[in-house]
């Protein structure tokens, strides 16, 4: 995988760094205590590349996104742990 562009990654957290920054944090934890990746990754690689990839695609979004109607979590879609206007 390689490094995911700020520029994609952004929107995926309402544009707040903050919120980004704690949903890839909060996910590549989970991710290090064994929570079944989301993405097809090769096993070196770190939990935080994994986590971002996992955001581009969408896999993982922000409670704020759910909560509010943008998307709606299915089988494969996991909610971050970042509440709005944190």
């Amino acid at each position: 995988m390689a490094k995911q562009p700020l520029e994609k990654l952004l929107p995926k957290a309402g544009m707040s760094i903050y919120k980004l920054v704690r949903m890839a944090s909060d996910r590549a934890v989970e991710l290090a205590e064994g929570k079944p990746k989301l993405v097809n990754a090769h096993g070196s690689e770190k939990e935080t590349t994994v986590a971002l990839e996992e955001i581009i695609q969408g896999k993982v979004v922000a409670k704020h996104a759910i909560d509010e109607g943008f998307c709606s979590p299915d089988g494969d879609v996991q909610e971050a742990k970042v509440e709005n206007g944190s």
